[in-house]
C-alpha cells in the first residue's frame, strides 16, 4: 500500500500522494469498482480537493503530535508524578545525608529529596502544556503556498470543527497560513519542552541510581 522509502521532500508530497491513492482505491472498491481504475473516485480530483501536500502533511504532523502527548504522555507522566508524591509522603520523615559532588554532606529528608522528583515532572508537565496551543493551530486550507486557493472560503475552518469532534482536543485554523505552511516553529518548540522532560528524567533516574554510592552514607 505504501511502497515508498525514507527519503522524500519535506513537505511529505510522496506520503500525502500515497495516502490519497490508498483511500482512493478503498473508496473505488466499496463502490464496487476496480482498484488502480480512479473511477469513480480519482485520488487527486476527488480525495486531493481543496488540499495540498504545504498544509495537509505540517496538519498531520500537528494532529499526530496532539494526540500522542494529550493521550499517552501527558497520562503516563501524571501516573509517575502521583507515585513520586506518593514516595515524598511516606519518607518525609526519614532523614539521609545529602550529597553535593558525590561526597555526604548536610542532612536532608529523602521526602525532600522525592519532593524535588515530584516537582520536575510537574513543571516537565507544565512546559508541555504550554506549547500544544501552537501545536492545535492547523495548517489545513492553507493548500500550496498559504493563500487558500482552489479551495472553499470556509473549508479551513470546517475542517478544524470535524477534527475537535472527531478527537475532542481544542483544535483550530491556523490564523496565518503562510507561517504555519513555511515554518516548524510549533513542532520544535514542543520538541524542545521533550528535550528538558527527557534530561529531568534521566537526572532523576540517575540521582535515585546514586542514592546508594558512599563513600560513607546512602
Amino acid at each position: 500500500e505504501f511502497p515508498l522509502v525514507v527519503y522524500q521532500t519535506g513537505s511529505g508530497t510522496q506520503s500525502n500522494m500515497n495516502m490519497n491513492e490508498v483511500l482512493s482505491n478503498l473508496a473505488i472498491e466499496r463502490l464496487g469498482g476496480e482498484r488502480g481504475s480512479k473511477k469513480p473516485v480519482h485520488p487527486n480530483d476527488h480525495v486531493n480537493m481543496g488540499q495540498s501536500s504545504n498544509d495537509s502533511f505540517p496538519t498531520a504532523m500537528h494532529i499526530a503530535v496532539a494526540r500522542e502527548v494529550h493521550d499517552r504522555l501527558v497520562p503516563a507522566l501524571k501516573h509517575l508524578l502521583k507515585a513520586l508524591e506518593a514516595k515524598q509522603e511516606a519518607f518525609k520523615d526519614l532523614v539521609k545525608i545529602g550529597r553535593t559532588h558525590l561526597q555526604d554532606a548536610t542532612p536532608v529528608t529523602l521526602g525532600q529529596e522525592f519532593s524535588g522528583h515530584a516537582a520536575q515532572v510537574r513543571l516537565g508537565i507544565a512546559r508541555i502544556e504550554q506549547t500544544l496551543p501552537g501545536i492545535y493551530a492547523l495548517a489545513q486550507g492553507g493548500t500550496a503556498v498559504g493563500t487558500g486557493l482552489n479551495a472553499h472560503p470556509e473549508f479551513a475552518d470546517r475542517f478544524a470543527a470535524k477534527v475537535v469532534e472527531l478527537t475532542a482536543l481544542p483544535f483550530t485554523s491556523a490564523s496565518n497560513k503562510f507561517e504555519a505552511l513555511a515554518s516548524n516553529d510549533a513542532l520544535v518548540y514542543t520538541h524542545g519542552a521533550l528535550a528538558s522532560l527527557a534530561a529531568g528524567l534521566f537526572k532523576i533516574a540517575n540521582d535515585i541510581r546514586l542514592m546508594g554510592s558512599g563513600p560513607r552514607s546512602g
